[in-house]
């Protein structure tokens, strides 16, 4: 079981912006490589506190964590769903600031070339609610920048391969030496030498490809999963980006999602209510049979336990709630309008709910409870 993103950065669920970054600074640099030099249980704690903070500092991402739990992000959170599939030099790359000047990727202390990401791909996925009840895996064709056949990299002649020049400055300290950025191959190292002619001035070309997404069950309309490294390349020895991919749900024909419960209206005729019947009705995998009882009224709500949408936390079901509607028929013929007439003053037609019988108002209550 995952460890919980508060627990690994010491914090409660009530911290704000500042606290987190200010934990998360402080985790990462007791477990940071350059102090733990083939440490592999700090390199490993190193990872999850970037993790954690990768999704508590996005304030979306932490609403559908405090909300979710780790479910919110199998195969598509964090860092790909899993601290196991990171690199450093993401946590370096999107996470550098925090570690102020004190740290820069492996080994170097004062930083080195370092690796681009290439730019995140959006598409969307439609899902039926079949679909989100049993969850899916769904194969879509994406266009991506890849890194062309041929194509060759060379040493950066600017910084010879550090990603950085130093700049000596005279102060009235005294001689101030400090890095930045390479400005020539914006810190890789490396610098594009030979290209196919088809190849744009990066050296990539776009090629269609088939991407595999597994999506859980009980996802939400609006929800964005992340495959990650399935975004476009970047020139050199880089990572590539994520595929991120937003969730639309279809509306079904006959059945209303809330939340994890799914609502079903259920029309009867008056000699059904009056008789009882058997009825088949909608459910998400199917009709399922129920029986009415005798005299039952409209406005009745039945609850079937378990026939909703799954919990996206793994814990259990929601529920298909029935609303029986008891259909009053607008013409009539004379026999049937005569029938009724004579069972205007009969006393078995005359409404008389029991002190049990629930009001309108205390079934909606109890149908959001």
């Amino acid at each position: 079981m995952k460890k919980d993103f508060y627990e690994i950065l010491g914090i409660s669920k009530n911290a704000d912006a500042a606290e987190i970054k200010k934990a998360y600074r402080k985790s990462a640099l007791k477990y940071h490589p350059d102090k733990n030099p083939g440490d592999k249980e700090a390199e490993e704690n190193f990872k999850l506190a970037a993790e954690a903070y990768e999704v508590l500092s996005d304030p979306q991402k932490k609403a559908k964590y405090d909300q979710y739990g780790h479910q919110a992000f199998d195969g598509s959170g964090g860092f790909g769903g899993g601290h196991g599939g990171m690199n450093m030099d993401d946590i370096f790359s999107q996470f550098g600031d925090i570690f102020g000047g004190g740290f820069g990727g492996f080994g170097g202390g004062g930083g080195g070339p370092r690796r681009a990401k290439g730019s995140n791909l959006r598409i969307k996925v439609k899902l039926t609610l079949e679909e989100i009840a049993n969850g899916v895996e769904k194969k879509v064709k994406v266009k991506r920048k890849v890194q062309a056949k041929g194509v060759t990299y060379k040493t950066c002649t600017t910084c010879n391969g550090q990603g950085q020049v130093m700049r000596v400055t005279n102060t009235i300290l005294g001689r101030m030496q400090s890095a930045s950025t390479c400005p020539t191959c914006g810190g890789s190292g490396q610098i594009l030498d030979k290209k196919p002619s088809e190849a744009d001035g990066q050296g990539m070309v776009q090629e269609d490809e088939t991407v595999s997404i597994k999506i859980p069950a009980g996802v939400v309309d609006g929800m964005q999963l992340k495959v990650a490294n399935k975004g476009n390349d970047a020139p050199g020895n880089s990572i590539p980006g994520d595929l991120i991919v937003a969730i639309e749900e279809i509306e079904h024909e006959f059945l209303k999602r809330e939340g994890e419960n799914v609502h079903f209206d259920l029309y009867i005729s008056f000699p059904e209510a009056v008789l009882g019947a058997s009825k088949d009705i909608e459910a998400i995998n199917g009709k399922v049979r129920i029986k009415l009882e005798e005299g039952i009224q409209s406005g009745k709500i039945l609850r079937l336990k378990g026939k909703g949408i799954p919990s996206l936390n793994g814990y259990g079901s929601g529920d298909l709630l029935v609303h029986v509607n008891v259909w009053t028929p607008k013409t009539l013929n004379k026999e049937q309008k005569q029938f009724f007439e004579n069972a205007l003053n009969n006393e078995h037609f005359a409404p008389s709910p029991e002190k049990s019988e629930k009001s309108f108002f205390e079934k909606v209550k109890d149908m959001f409870s």
